[in-house]
């Protein structure tokens, strides 16, 4: 049994009304938001390569875009987070959102859609980084596991809608209208954040912005750090080149998706926001380290079923794929929020430049993969990431994965 007693239940499922109400709200509707924008062109890149006449590679550029500016800007972010304030600086970045989310639909050429997707990006690290180390500061670590786990399901629900609307919408009123519904559900996230999440309280405040650059330093000295953020690298790699270019799978015969099929595809999103809450209960049951690896292991299965010429099994394979990931994104993410007793801003804002340099890569080096040796060559790339994962979570990280 997990639990001795029924009286023995994690204090995640023991928060107050006004806690549920307002913050575990607030901060799925935070990673709703950013993912919703992050991850929206995917259902549509087949369109667009055909309206621009790009090939696959070229194409893939959006999501490259999107991806480098949250890996270059986010350790930044996390610093200015650690002076300014974390409330502040995450509605702030929510509400300038809106606008190069409708830039990108009244965009006129593909070079300006990458651009506008390049602004959108330094965006982003505001709202989820700093939404990380939020929950850091405000939850007990016991507690930080849970809400991290209920922020990533916020942020898989943003990630599946941004997909599914963006592709159900291209059909009846074009990619620009999608784009254009895009920036009206941002606003709506914007607008609750705003009005749900509550000021920090637990926050000690970096006296200014050079401490708060030697803080993040001192991070990169830590060898369980850089390995969980090796980890965040490979995460976000995989996902996105399996979301990516199974799309390019998926609009060929014999399967011949439209991009509303496309963008339905992404309900395997929606199994991940069912699961990931859970991810604090297995973590106290099985220890990180050997959790990640077992999951791990799963999700390098789900990848190989995708190489099985049915479209059903693809989409389990892709299902598989989707709860893993949530899975370890959500240990990672947990023990560097809880785990950086200082500078923890910056410290969730290096985790996130190495999650996003993941999804650069994720995008270029598979394209190339995809070039030589199409969807198989793309598989084994995903498989060696996958390995190396478990390689450095095997040698560097502790049974419990303590904090330092």
């Amino acid at each position: 049994m997990l639990f001795a007693h029924s009286s023995h239940v994690p204090p995640v499922f023991r928060l107050s009304r006004m806690t549920f109400d307002t913050r575990r709200l607030a901060v799925a509707l935070a990673g709703g938001g950013a993912f919703l924008n992050l991850y929206s062109p995917q259902a549509v890149l087949p369109l667009l390569s055909a309206e621009f006449g790009a090939r696959a590679a070229d194409i893939s550029t959006i999501m490259t875009a999107s991806t480098l500016a949250v890996a270059l800007t986010a350790p930044f972010t996390g610093a200015i987070a650690d002076v300014l304030g974390r409330k502040r600086v995450i509605t702030a970045a929510m509400v300038a959102l809106v606008v190069p989310t409708v830039m990108i639909a009244f965009a006129p050429s593909l070079d300006m859609i990458v651009f506008w997707r390049f602004v959108q990006g330094l965006l982003l690290p505001p709202i989820f980084a700093v939404t990380v180390a939020y929950i850091g500061g405000e939850w007990p670590a016991d507690e930080a596991v849970g809400m991290t786990g209920i922020y990533t399901s916020g942020a898989a629900v943003g990630g599946f809608l941004g997909r599914l609307l963006t592709g159900l919408l291209a059909e009846p009123v074009g990619w620009r209208g999608a784009f254009l519904a895009d920036a009206v559900l941002t606003a709506l996230c914007a607008l609750g954040v705003i009005l749900l999440l509550p000021r920090e309280k637990n926050f000690v405040r970096a006296d200014n912005i050079g401490a708060s650059l030697r803080q993040m330093l001192d991070h990169l000295r830590k060898l369980k750090l850089l390995a969980t953020f090796a980890v965040g690298f490979g995460v976000l790699f995989n996902f996105i080149a399996a979301f990516t270019f199974i799309n390019f799978v998926l609009a060929a015969p014999p399967y011949n998706l439209s991009p509303a099929a496309l963008g339905l595809i992404f309900v395997v999103y929606l199994i991940g926001t069912v699961t990931t809450p859970t991810t604090g209960i297995w973590v106290a049951r099985f220890g990180r380290r050997h959790f990640v690896i077992g999951v791990l292991v799963v999700w390098a299965c789900g990848i190989a079923l995708t190489l099985v010429p049915s479209l059903a099994v693809i989409i389990l394979g892709l299902a598989i794929a989707a709860v893993c990931g949530f899975f370890v994104q959500a240990s990672s993410q947990s023990f560097v929020a809880t785990s950086a007793r200082t500078g923890t801003s910056s410290a969730i804002g290096l985790y996130v430049t190495a999650f996003y340099a993941g999804g650069s890569a994720g995008a270029f080096f598979p394209g190339l993969a995809w070039e030589s040796g199409g969807w198989t060559a793309v598989v084994a790339l995903l498989l060696g990431m996958l390995a190396f994962m478990a390689l450095v979570v095997a040698l560097v990280w502790q049974r419990d994965t303590k904090p330092i």
